[in-house]
């Protein structure tokens, strides 16, 4: 009975009502998805990379050596020398290594030369292996695979011709004009800054080197770019290196190797460890943006608690009446406090509702532009803990106009003109 007669109450005033459960949805839906989003955008960033156990470079601090291997921001301090790639290949715990030699550019994005290897073994996501859109791997040591982000900007497709640059920057006037490159495949999107890279085998990146003595061309060199000639290549060093290991529970002995290899000064770190502490640097905007949403949601549930109390004056014979009729003061308590609970209940299923409806309908847009990889449905343990803040929030902001209901005059209400 009283479920009924809260709901029909409600319904009599299905204006103002409304107005209230759509703006309480709205700050459901944008308390929901900031804590879904927040919650996924961690795991993703912790999917970056997959798979690889160790990245190992020279000398650095584990932060650094992360960024540039995995991100492509900023630049290795030194190199590896191909000995100790070949060192680290032999190791009987090693699976597989993918070597990656950073340092030029096309038009903005960061050129990885690399083996094979890494389109075999490189994972992203939940252990998701790369994949083609077109194309394939290196079909010869001229041969480029771009990311999904530089094919799509730069239009180009397989077959096409570029020509690389030597540095990092934009503007580079200093180019590879004389060796250029065959787009020989294109990789579907990953949502990773694979995605942003050009990929070409060690040994035309070497290639393209020959001749060429602190940063530019000797004048008046000529090199043999003989496919025979450059397939000989051999790099000299490299950024980092990938490690894949046979069995996890020799990383951390391997790890202790590593860092007290006696020919070079090496780092040896394990990308989960790295990018939990990378994201926990980059926790304050998060935190942030959570306190301003609990602060969006608070004055919410301030602005319905403002709607029932303003509504006690017009539903004051409704309440004096229930009073003459012998209601308890808890029954009228109740009441108020069950249109509430209706109230943000209502609110809480629309603005779930809603949010899934947005994340099923955005899911590829984020994976592809973003590099997130978010399950649909927004209902999580820690979502659930906010809706309960939510909903408890609203019990306690109701009690106000429960408690001004109960303490408005009753014979007053009930007297002609009143």
């Amino acid at each position: 009975m009283l479920l009924t007669l809260a709901w029909r109450s409600l319904c009599n005033r299905a204006v103002s009502v409304s107005l209230t459960v759509l703006a309480l949805m709205l700050s459901v839906m944008l308390l929901v998805s900031v804590e879904h989003v927040r919650s996924e955008a961690r795991d993703s960033f912790g999917r970056t990379v997959s798979g690889v156990d160790l990245i190992v470079g020279a000398r650095t601090s584990p932060l650094n050596l992360l960024l540039y291997s995995i991100f492509r921001i900023g630049a290795a301090s030194n190199d590896v020398s191909w000995e100790t790639v070949q060192a680290l290949q032999q190791q009987r715990q090693v699976a597989w290594v993918i070597p990656l030699a950073l340092g030029d550019s096309h038009r903005g994005y960061r050129v990885v030369g690399t083996t094979a290897d890494y389109f075999q073994h490189f994972r992203y996501g939940s252990d998701e292996p790369l994949a083609f859109a077109s194309g394939g791997g290196f079909a010869s040591p001229f041969s480029a695979v771009l990311g999904a982000d530089v094919a799509r900007q730069l239009g180009y497709v397989t077959g096409d011709r570029i020509v690389l640059s030597h540095g990092l920057s934009t503007s580079s006037i200093v180019s590879h004009d004389d060796a250029p490159f065959v787009v020989s495949g294109i990789l579907a999107p990953t949502g990773t800054p694979v995605d942003q890279s050009v990929h070409i085998t060690l040994q035309g990146l070497e290639a393209i080197h020959l001749g060429w003595a602190n940063g530019s061309p000797l004048p008046g060199r000529r090199v043999d770019y003989g496919e025979e000639t450059v397939s000989a290549l051999q790099p000299k060093a490299v950024t980092a290196v990938l490690v894949g290991l046979q069995s996890r529970s020799a990383v951390f002995a391997l790890q202790r190797s590593i860092s007290d290899y006696p020919r070079e000064a090496l780092t040896a770190v394990l990308p989960g460890v790295a990018l939990a502490e990378l994201w926990s640097l980059l926790g304050a905007g998060e935190r942030l943006l959570a306190a301003i949403t609990l602060l969006v949601m608070l004055a919410t549930l301030l602005g319905m608690a403002t709607m029932l109390l303003a509504s006690m004056r017009e539903r004051a014979r409704e309440i004096a009446l229930y009073r003459a009729i012998g209601a308890r003061p808890w029954f009228i308590l109740l009441l108020i406090e069950l249109e509430a609970v209706l109230i943000t209940c209502v609110a809480i299923t629309l603005g779930v509702l809603g949010v899934w409806g947005g994340l099923a309908l955005g899911q590829r847009l984020l994976q592809e532009r973003f590099g997130l990889f978010v399950d649909t449905w927004p209902v999580s343990p820690s979502t659930l803990t906010l809706l309960g803040v939510v909903l408890a929030a609203s019990l306690v902001l109701a009690v106000i106009p429960a408690v001004a209901a109960y303490r408005q005059g009753m014979a007053s209400r009930l007297t002609p003109g009143s």
